[in-house]
């Protein structure tokens, strides 16, 4: 009797194999045929789950913004849990911002993956939902994080303003981690995120 193939956990297989072409190799790389050959599948069994290497990249793109916001999100309340100024809400700050940077193997193939989504969807109009998406949804918990740092008082705009600061920051030192990951080590990260964290009010 033939093994019947979940579409699920086989989609999940091809997205690795595109993560996977896009870290060693970049975006272009990641054909239909390429994909199928990392993934050890037939090009038509690739067909059979995305019609075309458009659908394939958004679609593995979209996989990429649900695990980040996803590990964002399930750290959010650790954060929101503990007393504004504490050691253990800048512990659970640190933890959650960790999520986005490229500090181990699986990370370091997302956040690549990421950020060359991010890039060619300037150029690339059937990624630009995706790309929408992540800086909405991940702007979001953001905003989250630096409510939860913030003064009582604090103004609305000044929260968006804070929000977009830190987002900018961990962004840079993902792209930064990603580059010079000899330079950029984790002690490193964490050290620029205590210092920015610090000049939050």
């Amino acid at each position: 009797m033939p093994k019947i193939v979940d579409a699920t956990t086989r989609r999940q297989d091809v997205v690795e194999a595109v993560l996977r072409i896009i870290a060693v190799d970049g975006l272009e790389r990641a054909s239909l045929r390429e994909v199928a050959d990392e993934a050890g599948l037939a090009v038509g069994s690739v067909r059979h789950y995305f019609s075309g290497s458009e659908e394939l990249l958004s679609y593995s793109f979209g996989a990429v913004v649900d695990r980040i916001v996803g590990r964002l999100a399930a750290s959010l309340p650790d954060v929101q849990a503990e007393a504004a100024g504490t050691p253990g809400q800048r512990s659970a700050v640190l933890t959650l911002l960790c999520g986005l940077l490229p500090l181990d193997e699986p990370r370091a193939v997302e956040a690549c993956a990421w950020l060359a989504f991010r890039n060619a969807a300037r150029v690339r109009q059937f990624l630009a939902v995706e790309a929408g998406r992540s800086h909405r949804e991940v702007a979001a918990v953001m905003g989250q994080v630096v409510s939860a740092l913030s003064a009582e008082d604090a103004t609305r705009e000044s929260l968006v303003v804070e929000a977009e600061r830190l987002l900018a920051t961990v962004d840079g030192l993902c792209m930064h981690a990603m580059l010079q990951p000899q330079w950029m080590t984790r002690g490193m990260c964490l050290d620029v995120l205590e210092r920015h964290l610090n000049s939050i009010r």
